[in-house]
């Protein structure tokens, strides 16, 4: 068994523990959002979730909670709502409170943000003017390739609807828009503070509102200029639309970086997707990603979605707090690698040590392996040796068979993510976090263990194992009494990878033998 490689950010130290807090100690976050009243877009998603799932289980004095859902597949918006709560996210919710108290607290608001006034009703929209105290903006398309066009119209045009609904709220005492730490590129240590956009967002809006799918698409690459997606440049241009209401709205800018499954509560590891570091793990997990274009000693912002959520908490309760004056300042970080750097390299080893001896994946494709590359060429080397030419094979022999294609599909897919994450993974940023760290100062024991935003130390083999067997169990649907006949078939792999290495190497030296050497030292045989 491979030894536990030792990490660099464990050396740091400074790690705070709380264990415990004095009784008298009161939740003033709780007591804040008693009796308030939510609105809530991107509920479904999966910061959404978590949100949701965090503010009825640590907040329930909460009057209610109103979510902004479209119809999807023929479900009404209520149903959406039941197919949420029966994840395995809010069993612990349930086990504290019944079913019937939490659909009291939650009502859905049919609509979307891609329709004018958010397609709600007028009967809707009353009771939204007249009840909600606040609102947390957290729809957006979070996908990097989504045409330009689209992206606009979601992410810009829909908090364009959002922010012209809150003045009509009678209530209103916070809109929260929930941005990204990675929507100013350009700058290399991000302040928190409003940045100017890379365009006027209303003149951006106007062409895209005016122009064909097919001409935005013509003109994409121009519009974003060195922006490298649609994601970062439509976020940012968002939150310049937040940006001109501070004077005129309670807006404020909550800037979260990469999330990622959740760390501690309620269900360690757990996410909904394979976006990020998840999707990596599952593709290294089943051997079919074999190289990466890296460079190792850099590193990502990463931040555990349960974190996150606290933090957008928190500073909501700052905000609507007027003694801690944080209308002073309107945009607030939720980010780590000021405190936490852990490397590229670093995950790669975690990962692989995880995979290879608590969580393999069933059905592997090949042994995991392979490493970063900083080099380009080696690295398209190895993609062409290691990922399209297998593919290839493997396709090939499956058509044969009269199968249907798949590791080409695969690849393809492999490659679009590779596309967004070597331009993240070969650039650096640094966040600034004071926000956070003026928020510890003001929070009690109770409230900082209930809503932890702490330098907390975290046993990352531990977090990755809880995120590969969440993955395991939620995405891959592999259940638990599968891995015994994983791990057996994984040191199977083994053999097969070390027999086909070694039999490659002695092939070529054999051949470098015969063709050279053999000539050179005992002639020609003609």
């Amino acid at each position: 068994m491979r030894a536990k490689p030792k990490l660099e950010f464990e050396k740091d130290g400074g790690f705070v523990k709380i264990e415990s807090y004095d009784e008298n100690e009161v939740d003033r976050i709780a007591e804040c959002y008693a009796g308030r009243t939510f609105f809530i877009t991107g509920g479904t998603g999966f910061m959404g979730k978590v949100l949701i799932e965090k503010l009825l289980r640590s907040c329930g004095d909460l009057k209610k909670i109103y979510l902004l859902i479209r119809p999807k597949k023929g479900k009404e918006p209520i149903e959406r709502i039941t197919q949420m709560l029966d994840n395995v996210l809010f069993d612990k919710l349930k086990e504290l409170r019944s079913l019937d108290w939490i659909l009291t607290k939650l009502e859905a608001i049919p609509g979307d943000v891609m329709l004018p006034k958010l397609g709600i009703s007028h009967e809707d929209a009353e009771k939204l003017r007249n009840e909600v105290s606040v609102i947390m903006h957290c729809a957006a398309t979070v996908r990097f390739d989504e045409p330009l066009r689209r992206a606009v119209l979601m992410n810009v045009r829909g908090t364009k609807y959002m922010l012209e609904l809150a003045t009509t709220f009678k209530k209103l005492d916070a809109f929260c828009h929930v941005s990204t730490a990675y929507c100013h590129l350009h700058v290399k240590t991000l302040y928190e503070k409003p940045y100017d956009p890379p365009a006027d967002p209303h003149s951006v809006l106007s062409v895209c509102e005016w122009l064909s799918d097919d001409d935005i698409n013509a003109l994409q690459k121009r519009i974003l200029g060195d922006i490298p997606n649609t994601y970062a440049y439509t976020k940012s241009l968002a939150e310049a639309l937040v940006a001109e209401t501070f004077d005129k709205l309670p807006t404020c800018i909550l800037r979260p970086s990469i999330v990622i499954p959740i760390w501690r509560e309620p269900v360690p590891g757990w996410t909904d997707n394979i976006n990020g570091p998840t999707g990596l793990l599952i593709g290294a997990g089943k051997g079919v990603i074999r190289t990466m274009y890296c460079q190792e000693s850099g590193y990502g912002d990463f931040l555990p979605v349960d974190i996150a959520v606290n933090a957008m908490l928190v500073a909501t309760w700052r905000f609507l707090t007027p003694e801690y004056g944080l209308k002073e300042n309107r945009v607030a970080h939720m980010t780590s690698s000021n405190e936490i750097k852990v490397t590229w390299s670093e995950i790669i080893e975690i990962g692989r040590w995880v995979i290879e001896n608590r969580v393999p994946l069933n059905g592997v494709a090949w042994y995991p392996g392979g490493s970063m590359k900083s080099n380009y060429i080696h690295h398209w080397i190895c993609l062409i040796l290691f990922h399209w030419i297998p593919a290839l094979l493997v396709d090939f022999l499956l058509v044969l068979l009269r199968y249907p294609p798949v590791l080409i599909r695969v690849q393809k897919r492999i490659q679009n993510g590779f596309s967004v994450f070597e331009y993240y993974a070969n650039n650096v940023w640094n966040f600034d976090n004071q926000e956070a760290i003026k928020l510890r100062q003001i929070m009690n024991n109770r409230e900082r263990m209930t809503y932890c935003i702490e330098k907390m130390e975290v046993d990352l083999y531990e977090y990755f194992t809880n995120c590969l067997l969440c993955a395991r169990r939620l995405i891959l649907k592999e259940t638990d009494d599968t891995i015994p006949a994983a791990k057996r078939h994984m040191r199977v792999m083994w053999w097969v990878d070390k027999i086909f290495k070694y039999t490659c190497y002695f092939g070529i030296c054999y051949f470098i033998y015969r063709k050279f050497i053999a000539d050179f030292l005992f002639g020609s045989s003609t």
